[in-house]
């Protein structure tokens, strides 16, 4: 049974990411953002190289926070109104398992690309080498927890009509601890400053929401489809 679930796990993920693929435009338009905020911070502040490069990790930081809320409004909505998601309620499968693969293959699509383009920014932002080791790795560790998180709040709001100022009030206070640990790992790397305490937190963000962030999506969809 457990080999059964593993199989299907994996493929509905890669049925997902094809989805999330054939839609352009919903796909690309929260790279676009990130890389423009990124790019502007440069420009309002001018030359100062120093001031840059204090401000780089906050930047950053928000920007992909910003670039996922943008992209967790379309998680769940293309299903519930396409009627998928009502089959996804009465599968045999456990809900958790197949909300785990709606976030999965949101990470792949919106996170991971995010970390790819990443040290790119960086190097505008005139970070040393240190710091853009530092900014992948709190990337890789962030980013997961943000498309989980993020998850609960897209399913509570499936149903809800123009959601787009509800969902980032409902999850951004959430964002917060990500947001903290995310920018004080790179602040404390460019102090010459220990990080292993930054980074065992996120590690333990990671691993708290992957322990329940699928099974309270479950419950949230069962919530915000019965509206």
């Amino acid at each position: 049974m457990q080999l059964n679930y593993i199989n299907v796990f994996f493929q509905l993920t890669t049925y997902e990411i094809k989805i999330i693929l054939r839609s352009t435009v919903a796909w690309i338009t929260p790279h676009i953002f990130y890389v423009i905020i990124v790019c502007l911070f440069p420009i309002a502040i001018g030359h100062d190289q120093e001031l840059l490069v204090s401000m780089a990790p906050g930047v950053i930081w928000v920007a992909a926070l910003l670039a996922t809320i943008i992209s967790m409004g379309h998680l769940f909505q293309n299903d519930y109104h396409e009627g998928y998601l009502d089959l996804l309620l009465v599968s045999t499968y456990p809900l958790s398992l197949l909300a785990l693969t709606k976030i999965t293959s949101h990470w792949i699509c919106h996170g991971l690309p995010l970390i790819l383009i990443s040290p790119l920014l960086g190097l505008m932002l005139n970070l040393s080498v240190e710091e853009l080791y530092a900014l992948i790795f709190t990337l890789l560790l962030g980013t997961p927890v943000l498309s989980l998180i993020g998850a609960i709040g897209a399913a509570l709001t499936v149903a809800v009509k123009g959601n787009g100022l509800l969902l980032p009030m409902l999850i951004m206070p959430f964002y917060i601890p990500v947001l903290i640990f995310g920018t004080g790992i790179m602040i404390m790397t460019h102090q010459n400053m220990p990080v292993i305490a930054y980074y065992a937190m996120m590690g333990a963000l990671v691993l708290l929401s992957l322990g329940f962030a699928p099974i309270l999506t479950g419950q949230a969809l069962k919530i915000g489809a019965s509206r």
